[in-house]
């Protein structure tokens, strides 16, 4: 598996990777750039859009199941939005 850090993706995966969550910026502008409410984020994690807005404010930290599921969520947002990942332009 030597190559296996060489994969693009493998970039991404290192933004978001296992529980580790991009910085609150970015992961507001990955929502952004998917199109999504914060409202829906909540829904399709299932927590209260209130966490969410807190997560994205950097006021606050999901609990561990919430951090494992968020990360995933925003490590597949990632994928869709890679200059936004990275810290670049919102895509458009």
């Amino acid at each position: 598996m030597e190559g296996a850090m060489s994969d693009p993706l493998r970039r991404d995966d290192a933004l978001v990777d296992a529980d580790t969550l991009p910085p609150p910026h970015i992961r507001r502008q990955l929502r952004i750039a998917a199109n999504l409410t914060q409202e829906e984020v909540a829904e399709a994690l299932g927590v209260k859009r209130l966490a969410v807005v807190g997560w994205e404010a950097g006021r606050t930290q999901p609990h561990r199941s919430n951090r494992l599921r968020y990360a995933e969520f925003l490590r597949g947002l990632a994928k869709e939005h890679p200059a936004v990942a990275q810290g670049g332009p919102r895509e458009g």
